[in-house]
């Protein structure tokens, strides 16, 4: 009985693995200007400085540090107090509509360019998220126009 049950036990996980959102993955985002290191210590090479706001998304954690990939795919290690668990998302494309509903033909707010850092404010349901620019403004976007989900 214990061998039926196994193959019945392994297909539900993969299914509900599979019905995972995309954005299930764990981001974080930068609290402030930080340096990224080829290591987990002050001791190893920096690599290059992230700017306050940006997102990464979370590889491992070890001991005060944690691994993260960049939107470009970059992996590199920070130190855990710069991290925070606010979500921001990053523009994928030169110039994307954010608009007044999840809906193509809702009016434009304004557009965003490639590498603008928005706030996440939540998912709709349809494939759009609502987002928040820093200057206030907020509206709705596609998907898998932004990195950071």
């Amino acid at each position: 009985m214990v061998r039926r049950r196994l193959p019945a036990a392994v297909l539900t996980l993969g299914a509900l693995a599979a019905a995972l959102p995309a954005w299930a993955l764990d981001y974080r985002t930068l609290v402030e200007a930080a340096p990224m290191y080829d290591a987990p210590s002050v001791k190893s090479k920096p690599l290059f400085v992230v700017m306050a706001g940006t997102p990464v998304e979370l590889v491992v954690s070890l001991d005060g540090w944690s691994k993260v990939r960049d939107s470009r795919g970059d992996l590199a290690w920070i130190e855990k107090k710069h991290l925070a668990e606010k979500r921001n998302v990053i523009v994928r494309f030169d110039r994307v509509p954010v608009r007044a509903a999840a809906d193509d033909k809702a009016g434009l707010v304004f557009e965003a360019e490639r590498d603008v850092v928005l706030e996440l404010v939540e998912a709709v349901p349809g494939g759009w998220v609502k987002v928040r620019h820093r200057d206030g403004q907020s509206g709705f976007l596609k998907v898998p126009q932004v990195w950071g989900l």
